[in-house]
């Protein structure tokens, strides 16, 4: 879950357990005798102890990342892996009957896209018989959707594609134009080409076409993995890896 929808979802949730406290507290009725507390008693009392409201938010969001959780590998397996491996939209490297297969959903302005960055490098180096699907999925403004239509014009000139991705996610500030031409240079991409196939109808398509396959797929956060079936939303490590490649 991205950033913004985790904050409204707690600012929402403590609202919600704030509001029901107060209706439970107001007509609470015990075993014995009934038992009436006024809401200003109730809203003074977990006002004074806000680690009630914060417990109780926290286990709703657990409740509801794992409903998501189970929602978005409900979605992976009805949809199957072929869906993820599609060149239209993913940019594809690897063996077809590879036994691993890794994709990944990113944008270049994520910073917990960029934290999974060594981890993906090092499983992409030492991992060369598995299969790998990079799907551009900007979520983070119009400077995201220069990168990735910028990336998916690299397409075109595929043995440069994987230098300028990692040189893309390899920046410590905000991706924009400039940043992304300069990286492109340095990768070894022709600029010149690569300006006239970002204007390409088909980079609209395949965007479109990454975004559909992501709200099918219930991600509504960067970066989202599907390692060998099994998705996960969240920053990746080696750990990670290891764990979700294990036979």
């Amino acid at each position: 879950m991205s950033t913004y929808w985790k904050s409204a979802f707690i600012g929402g949730l403590a609202g919600a357990v704030l509001s029901f406290a107060l209706m439970v507290g107001a007509h609470a009725v015990g075993f014995g005798p009934e038992i009436r507390v006024s809401d200003s008693s109730m809203h003074a009392y977990l006002v004074s102890h806000p680690e009630i409201l914060v417990e109780m938010s926290n286990r709703l969001q657990a409740q509801q990342e794992d409903s998501d959780d189970v929602q978005r590998q409900k979605a992976v397996d009805r949809l199957g892996l072929k869906a993820y491996f599609d060149p239209r939209l993913a940019f594809v490297t690897g063996p077809a009957n590879a036994h691993t297969t890794v994709v990944e959903f990113f944008d270049y302005n994520c910073p917990y896209c960029r934290a999974s960055i060594p981890a993906v490098k090092k499983f992409y180096a030492t991992h060369r018989d598995a299969r790998f699907s990079f799907i551009e999925f900007p979520i983070k403004g119009p400077k995201s959707v220069v990168a990735a239509r910028a990336a998916l014009a690299a397409r075109e000139q595929p043995d440069k594609y994987l230098a300028f991705h990692f040189a893309l996610m390899g920046e410590d500030g905000p991706v924009d134009e400039k940043m992304v031409f300069a990286d492109a240079a340095k990768a070894g991409l022709d600029v010149t080409k690569l300006k006239s196939d970002m204007a390409a109808s088909k980079i609209d398509l395949a965007l479109a076409a990454s975004h559909t396959l992501a709200e099918a797929t219930h991600i509504d956060g960067t970066p989202a993995f599907i390692v060998n079936g099994k998705i996960r939303e969240g920053a990746m490590d080696d750990g990670l890896f290891a764990q979700m490649t294990k036979k």
